[in-house]
């Protein structure tokens, strides 16, 4: 079994892409710097992340693919799901191997994963702008927690930026704990040291403004006035509104 071990970086990964080509080695697994060997090991190649070479990579790969599979490997890295980097080498080195385009050959047990993946994370993307809650704070900016499965936090910033411009924001990735916030200029990313919501994903209510609560029972009682009793369905509703996004819907609370 070889390994390479590297920072767990995109950058990183690219770098790792580079060294098995230059050294005509392929890893068996990844892993980070401080991982613990496995113990039937009987390589271990130490990559070191240079941006000249993650560069160079990247720039090679977006000649051999689609910008849109460019696109699709960046959302499958950021899935975080268990040995994606594995998976993105083999799909990245068998890109460059293959004389021709492997986007479409579905028949590959790599290329169909990262197609599957993609797909979950790009609607992953879509439910955390269709289930965002904001709440107004007492200091005027307007809070929404999220825990979407991926990280699609930075995914999503560009279109908030955009229908949000005339008002400050923070939208606040509990699972992840970091968020961004908008200051009617520019968006950065930020942490708090304590979770900003309790367990019911609101805030305190000394945090909100004076009338947040009232907009709240309003849109409730807007939510519950608008519904057809005779046509409630509730499975058709967890189909599109699944129950894990209800804690920060201000409607079902």
């Amino acid at each position: 079994m070889t390994a390479f071990t590297y920072d767990k970086s995109f950058e990183g990964l690219l770098c790792c892409v580079f060294y098995a080509f230059e050294q005509q080695v392929t890893p068996d697994i990844l892993l980070h710097s401080d991982d613990v060997k496995p113990l039937f090991l009987e390589k271990s190649f130490p990559i070191v992340t240079e941006s000249e070479k993650s560069a160079r990579v990247w720039s090679a790969l977006e000649k051999k693919i689609s910008p849109s599979a460019c696109h699709m490997l960046m959302l499958v890295w950021i899935s975080e799901l268990p040995e994606v980097d594995l998976l993105l080498f083999r799909y990245i080195y068998k890109a460059f191997k293959s004389t021709e385009s492997i986007e479409l050959n579905f028949g590959d047990a790599d290329v169909l994963a990262c197609a599957n993946i993609y797909k979950k994370v790009n609607q992953s993307c879509h439910k955390a702008i269709q289930f965002v809650r904001f709440q107004k704070t007492s200091d005027g900016v307007f809070f929404a927690p999220i825990s979407p499965d991926y990280n699609v936090l930075l995914l999503v910033a560009k279109h908030f930026s955009n229908r949000y411009a005339d008002q400050p924001w923070i939208i606040y990735d509990t699972k992840r704990n970091y968020g961004l916030y908008y200051n009617l200029h520019k968006t950065t990313e930020i942490t708090f040291s304590e979770s900003p919501v309790d367990n019911s994903g609101k805030l305190k209510a000394e945090q909100l403004d004076s009338e947040e609560q009232l907009y709240q029972q309003m849109w409730k009682d807007y939510f519950k006035t608008m519904a057809i009793k005779e046509r409630i369905n509730l499975k058709l509703q967890r189909q599109h509104m699944p129950v894990r996004y209800w804690k920060y819907l201000t409607e079902m609370q």
